[in-house]
């Protein structure tokens, strides 16, 4: 009997179950939305019940779809998207309060506070993350001080936190009947809580952040045999499956783009853009505004560590211009509007709407469209839209030349919006390297897939995962070195515009 891998890619808009074969095909998936929820300005929340009910949908769905059942899977790995925090009871089953995403900002004066009492260089030396309202451990600190019962609950050991892996292996595995509290490295790295060389929640750090540590799960390595349990029989699967990988979304794609040695590079472009540099098995602290995380721990070797450039507004800017100005009807139909017009007739449209992250950290930025005129109409924002999208991966880019001392021969893509074909030229073009996109596209369930089929040898080793990338489309530069340093330096002076905005005590 052919056996296959599946994997729940638990992503900001969506979540999707996919199955592949060995080879990397994909033989079975299904993927739903879930709901953004907008309840003030800067705030961004999920249902996490939604989520979990969402999740078992897509796993059903899938398998019945492809005609197939638990037995036929030999294992599954689990991504996420990260940062994104939850708190739930361990008695009930239920969340205190929607789960506060990664995107959102309340968490900005305790960060703030952070560094008002000098606290800032010793988070980011322990951790290699520049503190910021990005990551979990301000968000749960500020669930901790604002929800009734929370924190009561957590002191006794009542109350649990976990990025959205934790949540959904958690009820996979048993929920209120003995579910697993679990995470991984990659994950916990981006929480502030963890330290980057034990690899384990770090005590200073969680008397700053005042989080009590029975509320926290266990780390585990991300690609290990029985680590992360079995599925329950009562749960979508109807049967016993193991789960043996678990990434965050960007270092799964890493892994599906089998970025393995130090130097090798992605890029995902999904609600937001990722840029993984692979460092190897030493920590690089980042001087130019990257963070430095845990790229995968597999089963007993020593962890890789990578430089990343995050981005919080790329895809969900087109997200933006059909549910918020009704521009387009689907994102799909960006690259025809855009296509209508040769440039963008000089707007230039930074989505700040969460502030700046990679390399900036600015906090206090927001959203700008500079160089309006008469002639401007929405085919020219619709370009603006998508170039927004590679100006923001061009600065990462030059960030990440600066610290590691390699210049990009060549770009790796994946995720939703490299299907748009002009935004893909016009990044090849604004960075002056090919740009390459595999034949699976969406490397982010892959590559939990491969971690997960690592562990119990469906695949034997990372030189056949190796084996499986080709690549699927090609995109040469068309535009001089004159025309890409003219361009962006109207770009930074866009971005000049966006700052101080908000008041940031």
């Amino acid at each position: 009997m052919t056996q296959y891998v599946g994997a729940i890619d638990q992503g900001t808009t969506s979540t999707r179950f996919m199955v592949f074969d060995w080879r990397g095909n994909v033989v079975a998936r299904h993927q739903l939305e879930h709901e953004q929820i907008l309840p003030a300005p800067g705030w961004v929340e999920h249902n996490p019940d939604e989520i979990w009910e969402r999740t078992r949908t897509v796993i059903k769905s899938a398998l019945a779809g492809a005609g197939l059942t638990y037995r036929d899977l030999v294992t599954v790995g689990v991504t996420n998207q990260r940062e994104t925090t939850v708190v739930w009871n361990r008695h009930t089953g239920r969340p205190y309060g929607n789960a506060i995403v990664w995107q959102d900002t309340r968490s900005d004066k305790i960060i703030a506070d952070l560094h008002r009492t000098g606290h800032a260089d010793f988070v980011h030396k322990v951790t290699g993350l520049p503190p910021a309202p990005y990551f979990s451990g301000g968000k749960l600190r500020w669930i901790l001080d604002n929800v009734e019962g929370v924190r009561a609950d957590a002191e006794r050991g009542d109350a649990l936190f976990g990025t959205t892996d934790s949540w959904l292996i958690w009820n996979l595995t048993g929920g209120i009947n003995g579910g697993l509290h679990i995470t991984d490295p990659t994950n916990a790295s981006r929480t502030m809580l963890m330290n980057l060389e034990t690899l384990e929640w770090d005590a200073e750090l969680l008397a700053l952040f005042d989080v009590p540590a029975a509320m926290l799960p266990k780390i585990a390595p991300s690609s290990n045999p029985m680590t992360f349990g079995f599925t329950n029989p009562d749960g979508p699967f109807k049967g016993e499956v193991p789960i043996t990988g678990v990434l965050g979304d960007q270092q799964a794609a890493t892994v599906g783009q089998v970025c393995f040695r130090p130097g090798e590079a992605k890029n995902t472009y999904g609600t937001g853009n990722f840029l993984v540099l692979n460092t190897g098995t030493e920590i690089v602290h980042s001087t130019h505004g990257l963070l430095t995380t845990v790229a995968y721990q597999f089963d007993d070797h020593k962890p890789v560590y990578a430089l990343e450039g995050s981005i919080a507004v790329t895809g969900s800017a087109v997200q933006w211009l059909r549910d918020q100005l009704g521009i387009i009807g689907g994102a799909s139909q960006i690259e025809d509007l855009a296509a209508k017009v040769p440039d963008t007739g000089g707007v230039y449209f930074v989505p700040a709407f969460s502030g700046l992250f990679a390399p900036y950290w600015r906090p206090d930025a927001r959203g700008a469209i500079v160089g309006l005129s008469r002639y401007s109409n929405n085919a020219h924002l619709a370009r603006a839209t998508l170039e927004s999208i590679c100006y923001q991966t061009r600065d990462v880019v030059e960030a990440m030349q600066r610290d590691s001392g390699v210049s990009l021969a060549a770009l790796r893509v994946d995720g939703g919006v490299t299907a748009n074909s002009l935004a893909m030229q016009i990044q090849a073009d604004f960075l002056g390297v090919p740009v390459s996109r595999p034949e699976v596209a969406e490397t982010t369930a892959l590559g939990a897939a491969y971690a997960a089929g690592l562990a119990v040898g469906f695949w034997s080793d990372i030189d056949e995962l190796v084996d499986n990338w080709h690549e699927g489309r090609h995109w040469e530069p068309t535009w001089t070195a004159e025309q890409r340093a003219s361009g962006y330096t109207r770009w930074k002076n866009a971005v000049g515009r966006t700052l101080d905005w908000v008041d940031v005590e």
